[in-house]
């Protein structure tokens, strides 16, 4: 089923082993921007209804929390795009990428209290620190083929000059290797699997190729990119 542009799929298993198989041929055009200083955070006004809801505060992003932290760090005067990149860059630097630290249950204040995490944890810190400074930010559940080894991956999309631009503040991977599965405003909204019951997942293999074409190694780039059409 489809439901706001996203795909779902609901599975009803009895009793004993289930193996489940998901084959898909992606087609993912990214956007590039060469001027960031028209990326800016609109008016409150000017917000598409259908962003409203990503600049409030959500189980995982508790932007309202965070509020003194993120107005004394980052700089009011600079332009949005810059701003964002900021934000990242100061998640980049102070928090550590580390697997084991953090739980399905972990939220923004934690992260910025243990300063460690992984890609979903880096990615909430930064949707809260950006909705405290107004700016409409959504989480992004994606695949990653430029990731070492390919895999899932989490990254955040704020609404800048009314577009949604990446950003991904692990800087794991480039982000047009990025491959979106959904969009939402934090990982409960967005997650790859959903049990319901006593089903374990004992194995999962993942596998990622780019086709003819297309670069095995996508490469880094410092500029805007977007692979979301315009909300205008």
């Amino acid at each position: 089923m489809s439901i706001g542009g996203q795909r779902y799929h609901r599975v009803t298993a009895q009793t004993g082993r289930v193996e489940l198989v998901y084959a898909a041929v992606v087609d993912v055009t990214h956007e590039v921007f060469g001027d960031p200083s028209q990326l800016q955070v609109p008016l409150f006004e000017q917000i598409p209804a259908e962003a409203l809801v990503f600049i409030y505060p959500s189980r995982f992003c508790q932007s309202d929390l965070l509020a003194r932290l993120a107005k004394r760090e980052f700089n009011q005067d600079e332009s949005g795009f810059y701003r964002v990149t900021r934000i990242c860059n100061w998640i980049s630097e102070r928090i550590e990428y580390l697997s084991g630290t953090t739980t399905p249950t972990t939220s923004a204040f934690d992260t910025v209290t243990q300063l460690a995490g992984v890609c979903r944890d880096f990615a909430h810190l930064a949707i809260a620190f950006c909705r405290t400074l107004g700016i409409p930010t959504r989480f992004v559940s994606a695949y990653a083929y430029g990731l070492n080894p390919p895999d899932f991956h989490a990254y955040i999309e704020a609404f800048l000059g009314e577009r949604w631009i990446l950003f991904d503040p692990t800087r794991l991977a480039p982000q047009s290797s990025f491959v979106r599965i959904g969009h939402g405003r934090d990982a409960a909204d967005t997650a790859f699997a959903t049990i319901f019951g006593g089903a374990v997942m004992n194995k999962m293999n993942l596998g990622m190729q780019p086709g003819a074409g297309q670069r095995n190694s996508p490469e880094y780039t410092t500029v805007p990119i977007s692979n979301y059409p315009s909300a205008a």
